[in-house]
């Protein structure tokens, strides 16, 4: 808890068997009251030593990606009754430690939204981050904040902490499934007018670290394109089903078997399938 908040950290995982435990020690557990892992079919042993270190897990059963995995995480963060929800990568690319003040920037009632800059404190090259891909950030970002009118340092860090209320009127569904996935959700955000915080995060580059290959970054980086062009033709009057308030309806379920629904949808719900493992210790 935090100031009477409950904090839920989500790990989306894919083969992160190496660098998990490092990742779970970090872990403020004195701030976060639980800590979920999904599973998006690794093929290590990812899935076993989550279980090891007692972290509750639930398992996609076939590959469904980075997106989709999100998507999951927060469903599950959801019916945990979090009040804050960390999604935090567990290849220790990003500080765990940093999960209390991230946390605090959205309980302050403050922030939305907070997310992990790498730009910030100018430490991600020395961190070491390829240089086409720190140029690329760059470009990308100057161009983003330009179509939507914002002044972030960066657009792409996987390090973010949200509000329930975010989680819960944002149409996360009608999102992508792959890594673009990110991206659009902050756009919708900041179409939305929830309060974007940023905080400083030094970053590691290793061979453990996962990282997406040149051909991913470049689809990527033309994801990201659209996804600005489309928030700008939103803004001049384009109903596009990524910023519609008619929101894509989620559901979870309890552990106790109880189905929930996100306030506001009068609508039955259909929502994203995944094979839940009970905590296993």
């Amino acid at each position: 808890m935090l100031q009477g908040k409950k904090v839920v950290v989500v790990l989306p995982a894919f083969r992160a068997a190496r660098t998990l435990e490092k990742t779970y020690q970090d872990i403020p557990l004195d701030v976060v009251d639980d800590v979920v892992l999904v599973d998006d079919a690794s093929d290590d042993a990812t899935v076993e030593v989550a279980a090891r270190l007692g972290i509750r897990v639930v398992t996609h059963a076939v590959n469904r990606g980075y997106g989709a995995n999100q998507k999951t995480c927060y469903a599950e963060a959801l019916a945990l009754d979090a009040d804050v929800v960390v999604m935090l990568h567990p290849d220790y690319q990003y500080d765990p430690r940093l999960i209390t003040a991230m946390a605090g920037m959205i309980v302050s009632d403050i922030y939305d939204l907070v997310l992990g800059s790498r730009v910030l404190g100018n430490t991600v090259r020395s961190g070491g981050m390829p240089r086409y891909k720190y140029v690329a950030n760059r470009v990308l970002t100057a161009i983003q904040n330009v179509l939507l009118g914002t002044k972030l340092s960066e657009f792409h860090t996987g390090y973010r902490a949200y509000s329930r209320e975010v989680l819960e009127q944002l149409p996360l569904n009608a999102n992508s499934d792959d890594f673009v996935f990110d991206n659009q959700l902050l756009t919708q955000a900041v179409g939305w007018g929830f309060v974007v915080g940023e905080i400083s995060c030094p970053t590691r580059y290793f061979e453990e670290a996962s990282s997406i290959n040149f051909a991913r970054s470049v689809s990527y980086g033309f994801g990201v394109l659209g996804t600005s062009v489309a928030f700008r033709l939103w803004r001049w009057g384009w109903h596009g089903r990524r910023y519609s308030r008619e929101r894509t309806v989620r559901v979870y379920r309890h552990r106790n078997g109880t189905t929930a629904r996100s306030p506001g949808n009068q609508t039955p719900l259909q929502g994203p399938r995944c094979i839940r493992e009970e905590l296993m210790s």
